[in-house]
C-alpha cells in the first residue's frame, strides 16, 4: 500500500504542473475537471489493494491480482472514471485495475452483468462488419452525454482485433480503434481491448484501455488478467442447470455488436422490454490513456510535455 500511495503522490504533483496554454489560467470548467481528478485519485489511494492478492469479485469469482497491480474498489474507481469523462453504470461496475510500474499506461475496468446464462451458439454466425456498424451507432449515442458534460466526442475507426470466442474456456475477446473527433489521423489512437468471462448467471467484462502504439504489448496484460479470473464452485458456465437457471434474453453477439445487430441477424428473439444496450465503449481520451495514467503511476512529464485532463 505504501508503494501505491507514493505513486499517487507523484501523480498529484504532476496534476499541479500547468502545461503551455494554461499560463493565463485554465477555464473554470478545466479547473473543475482537474480538481475532481486530483480528488478522485486521492480517494483511490486510500482504498486500493496492491497485488499479489486474491480479490473477491462479488459472490461470483476471485481475481488473482498479480504483483505491481492495484485493484481500486467500486466507489473510488467509478469516481476516477467519471472524472476522466466516462459514463459509469453503478449497477454493473465492480472496480478498476491500474499499475504501479513506471511507464505503464493502461487501465482495466471490471464489470459484472448478472442477466442470466449467455448462450454462445450465435458466435458461429456473426459478421464483423455488421457488429462494427452497431458499435459506431452506440458511441454516437454516448457522445450526447459527453457533450452535455463538456468532454470531447469520440469516434470509432475500426477493428484492432475482430471478435474471437473460445468455446472451451467461454472467454470472448475483441478490440476497436478509436479517437477523439477532429483528432489528426497521425495521432496515437485510443484502444479498448475487451475481454469477457462467461459464467452461470452472467458474465464479467474486463476492458483494457490503452493506445494504438502500445496495444501490441499491453494486450498481454488483458489476457493475463482474464486468465486470473476464476468463478466460484457452482457459478461456472458449465454449472448451468437448464431446469432451474435463468437464460439471458440475448446471445453472445450482443456483447459485441448490441441488440440491434443480433436482431437484424435473427440470432435471438427479444423478450419483453429488452433493456440490454450496446457493449458501450469506455474511452478515456488519448491524452489520459496515453499519458495521464502513465504519469499518475510513473514518471513526471518532461520539460514542455503537455498534460491534459479531459
Amino acid at each position: 500500500m505504501k508503494q501505491f500511495i507514493a505513486a499517487i503522490c507523484v501523480a498529484l504533483s504532476v496534476l499541479l504542473w500547468m502545461p503551455p496554454g494554461f499560463a493565463e489560467g485554465p477555464s473554470s470548467v478545466e479547473a473543475a475537471q482537474r480538481a475532481e481528478l486530483e480528488a478522485a485519485w486521492k480517494a483511490a489511494s486510500k482504498t486500493g489493494i496492491v497485488g499479489p492478492s486474491n480479490i473477491t469479485l462479488l459472490n461470483q469469482a476471485t481475481l488473482k491480482l498479480p504483483a505491481g497491480r492495484v485493484f481500486v474498489p467500486k466507489a473510488e474507481g467509478a469516481r476516477v472514471l467519471r472524472a476522466m469523462g466516462n459514463v459509469v453504470h453503478d449497477q454493473s461496475f465492480v472496480g478498476l485495475i491500474v499499475s504501479t510500474e513506471e511507464n505503464v499506461n493502461w487501465l482495466v475496468t471490471v464489470k459484472y452483468i448478472k442477466e442470466g446464462y449467455i448462450k454462445d451458439d450465435d458466435a458461429r454466425h456473426w459478421n464483423a462488419d455488421d457488429l462494427l456498424s452497431s458499435i459506431k451507432d452506440g458511441v454516437e449515442e454516448s457522445n450526447k452525454d459527453r457533450v452535455r458534460r463538456g468532454f470531447a466526442e469520440m469516434q470509432v475507426i475500426g477493428w484492432v482485433e475482430s471478435p474471437a470466442y473460445d468455446s472451451r474456456t467461454h472467454r470472448l475477446v475483441w478490440s476497436l480503434l478509436g479517437k477523439e473527433k477532429g483528432e489528426p489521423d497521425s495521432a496515437d489512437k485510443n484502444i479498448n481491448y475487451n475481454t469477457y468471462a462467461l459464467g452461470r448467471e452472467g458474465y464479467f467484462s474486463l476492458n483494457l484501455v490503452t493506445t494504438s502504439s502500445r496495444i501490441a504489448n499491453d494486450k498481454a496484460e488483458a489476457h493475463q488478467l482474464l486468465a486470473a479470473l476464476f468463478y466460484n464452485d457452482g457459478k461456472r458456465y458449465d454449472d448451468f442447470n437448464v431446469a432451474t437457471d435463468q437464460v439471458a434474453a440475448y446471445g453472445l453477439v450482443a456483447l459485441v455488436g448490441g441488440a440491434a445487430v443480433a436482431k437484424k441477424l435473427g440470432l435471438f428473439a427479444l423478450v419483453g422490454a429488452f433493456l440490454a444496450k450496446f457493449a458501450k465503449l469506455l474511452f478515456v481520451g488519448a491524452a489520459v490513456a496515453a499519458g495521464g495514467v502513465a504519469k499518475l503511476f510513473g514518471r513526471k512529464p518532461r520539460d514542455g510535455e503537455a498534460w491534459r485532463v479531459l
